[in-house]
């Protein structure tokens, strides 16, 4: 019961965060280095002392590695303020390490139905439908 009771905590925390710091980074934040993103999940560790915050970019940006790369450094450079805001905004006398991390899921998992789609269209031209005058003549 008690673990239980603990993990519904830390997803509570976890969830706190989440927006919390996604709210900063649409409009308090500053910083130009930071580009459109949001976040997209928070993983607090189990003792509650450090977290790792995972940023998604805008996909429509030309060169994403490079504005990923911008942005995190910039969140990282803002990491002390977030954290003072945070302890403000939660009333809370322990806010976690954070660690930005960019996540490139979405990235992914497009990349992979891309490829699932090409492997579909690949494998239906190379069998091609029976035309359905050869399935009535065998039949007859």
């Amino acid at each position: 019961m008690e673990q239980r009771a603990r993990k519904h905590h830390q997803d509570r925390v976890a969830e706190t965060l989440r927006t919390e710091i996604g709210t900063m980074i649409e409009g308090e934040l500053s910083d130009p280095r930071i580009g459109f993103c949001y976040v997209s999940e928070v993983a607090l560790n189990p003792g509650g002392k450090s977290a790792r915050v995972y940023v998604a970019m805008d996909t429509s940006v030309p060169d994403i590695a490079r504005a990923e790369t911008e942005t995190i450094a910039g969140l990282e450079a803002a990491k002390g303020y977030i954290r003072f805001e945070l302890k403000e905004r939660m009333g809370v006398r322990h806010v976690p390490e954070l660690t930005f991390i960019a996540d490139r899921s979405g990235r992914f998992q497009a990349r992979i139905d891309e490829l699932l789609a090409r492997s579909g269209k690949r494998k239906k031209s190379m069998n091609p439908p029976t035309s359905p005058q050869g399935t009535e003549a065998s039949l007859q």
